[in-house]
């Protein structure tokens, strides 16, 4: 049983994680589109928000998602496939 409760705590402080870790990519691609192109700063969220992209991380994030396993009321635009390859392929332009 004491293992048990292990598992469940480990799993609710993975998922919490993610959450915190999702809100923080979201946050950056919120601020990464309303910056100019070519400057430090857009080019340093850029680079981590595809960092981000092409990790396994995000790819366990947008399994979560498609899941159903996160809150309904979290901002998710940074798991949209379209939404955050359209933002990385525009700074490309």
């Amino acid at each position: 049983m004491k293992r048990k409760l292990l598992s469940k705590k480990s799993s609710e402080t993975a998922f919490s994680e993610q959450i915190k870790r999702i809100t923080y990519y979201e946050k950056l691609m919120d601020t990464a589109e309303k910056l100019k192109n070519g400057t430090s700063q857009k080019k340093k969220a850029l680079t981590e928000l595809e960092k981000y992209y092409t990790s396994d991380t995000w790819k366990q994030d947008f399994a979560a998602d498609e899941a159903g396993l996160l809150p309904k009321e979290l901002k998710r635009g940074v798991l949209s496939e379209d939404g955050l390859y359209d933002l990385l392929s525009e700074a490309d332009e």
